[in-house]
């Protein structure tokens, strides 16, 4: 008997699992991670095939997914920009089929959600959202993974993202704090806030749950936060932005004086990387020559801090992505959840 609940079905956004689904995903992404450290073989996939199609660069994704699938015994295939017409020489839909036709699964990077909609829509098989312009749904499992393993459970918790609210990681964050039962506070400038469609999303998933939403410019809203969750100001694609950005976060850095006014000791700093934290990267250097910082979204006192749980966050990127591989592909016992 296979799972009806997972088998076949793709991860494209936040609100295409419940609540419980989403916390399975998280347990059994634990259990993975405890095999993997135990050296027991897991490999629910032998013999699939999986693409992975690439428009923007990545370093955690990617490895994290080619790691996923060796490990569950597929063959990974990169196919990055050049590779792949993406709409430009075919449409997004024949590229779908095609690949479908060949592929066991499909994982997406890139711009536009309306791409791997499609690419779900025509391949055929399940389709995985490694991050659009609107949504993250793989580093929400991994960052909740992450919060559980600290705190025991992620339930009630308050965690406060601050920066720039209006991309992807601001929007999963809201809707994925909603649908779990945690307390989000999106700190951001007024205009730099969740747009209205996304925070209806997540006012409907919080009045099921209970998860208390705020969205302020205020920075005092940081009082009682379990977890402090920043992000780079500027985002893949909008490198033009950083006149405006800088001089609108820079009240936003998250620094030793932000993380006092939290008032809890046990306050946790996470952050999905790249950070920049220090001149030690060519983009960081040349801000630094042309706007005078050595640190932006987080201070490097932070960042390397014992507050700091980042690379337990990165490396759990593997095992919440295998997790989400393997029940939609591997066939698995799931009864019910």
């Amino acid at each position: 008997m296979t799972n009806t609940i997972f088998q076949g079905k793709s991860l494209l956004k936040e609100i295409d699992f419940t609540q419980a689904e989403l916390a399975y995903l998280i347990d059994f992404a634990i259990h993975l991670k405890a095999l993997k450290k135990a050296n027991i073989p897991h490999q629910y996939l032998a013999g699939k095939n999986i693409a992975l199609l690439f428009e923007k660069t990545s370093t955690r994704t990617r490895s994290a997914f080619t790691v996923a699938a060796n490990d569950l015994g597929a063959h990974p295939e990169f196919l990055g920009p050049n590779d792949v017409q993406f709409g430009k020489k075919e449409s997004t839909a024949d590229t779908a089929k095609v690949l479908g036709s060949m592929f066991d699964g499909i994982q997406f990077r890139g711009f536009k959600q309306s791409d791997v909609e499609t690419l779900a829509a025509e391949s055929g098989v399940p389709v995985w959202n490694g991050l659009t312009d609107t949504w993250h749904p793989t580093q929400m499992l991994a960052d909740f993974m992450t919060i559980k393993e600290i705190f025991g459970d992620y339930v009630g918790k308050n965690l406060v993202y601050i920066g720039d609210g209006r991309n992807n990681m601001a929007n999963s964050l809201l809707v994925t704090s909603a649908i779990l039962g945690v307390n989000i506070t999106i700190l951001a400038p007024d205009d730099l806030q969740p747009e209205a469609g996304i925070q209806q999303i997540a006012a409907e998933k919080a009045a099921e749950t209970g998860s208390k939403i705020t969205i302020t410019s205020n920075l005092d809203a940081v009082k009682g936060a379990d977890i402090i969750y920043t992000d780079v100001w500027v985002s893949m694609g909008e490198e033009d932005k950083y006149d405006e950005r800088l001089e609108a976060l820079m009240p936003y850095q998250v620094n030793a004086e932000l993380f006092a006014k939290t008032g809890n000791d046990n306050c946790i700093f996470m952050h999905c990387l790249p950070a920049f934290h220090d001149l030690d990267t060519k983009t960081m250097s040349e801000i630094h020559d042309k706007y005078g910082y050595d640190e932006l979204e987080v201070t490097d006192e932070i960042f390397k801090s014992e507050k700091s749980v980042v690379f337990q966050e990165a490396e759990n990127r593997l095992h919440s992505i295998k997790a989400v591989m393997a029940a939609t592909l591997g066939n698995l016992f799931i009864p019910k959840v």
